[in-house]
């Protein structure tokens, strides 16, 4: 077995998997966020991957209350308690987004 010297393999793969799905799909890049949403909402998913799907689709100018009527299209389908998770775990990643870009800018300030 060969060491690695990847500082981050598990983001790596994460990524080349992302890329892979992309280039697979033929939907366009906002319906591909939205659904990516959904699929976040049905298998319960942690805050860090709603921070990691936000920011993207932060990236393509998505509206936060298409996010929101993903939440409310999948509700009937995934029930209340996985929206009401999901909901928290998007709070959670925004406030982590939050304190990332303050730090960011924070670090700045003190280079400058």
């Amino acid at each position: 077995m060969t060491e690695s010297t990847n500082e981050a393999p598990v983001l790596d793969l994460l990524a080349t998997m992302t890329a892979a799905s992309i280039e697979a799909s033929n939907l366009d890049d906002e319906t591909l966020m939205l659904v990516r949403v959904a699929a976040l909402v049905a298998v319960n998913a942690p805050a860090v991957s709603y921070l990691m799907n936000l920011e993207v689709a932060g990236e393509l100018d998505i509206d936060p209350e298409k996010v929101t009527g993903v939440l409310a299209a999948v509700a009937p389908i995934v029930g209340t308690a996985r929206v009401a998770a999901a909901t928290v775990n998007i709070v959670k990643a925004l406030a982590v987004e939050i304190e990332v870009a303050e730090l960011e800018a924070e670090e700045f300030d003190n280079e400058v």
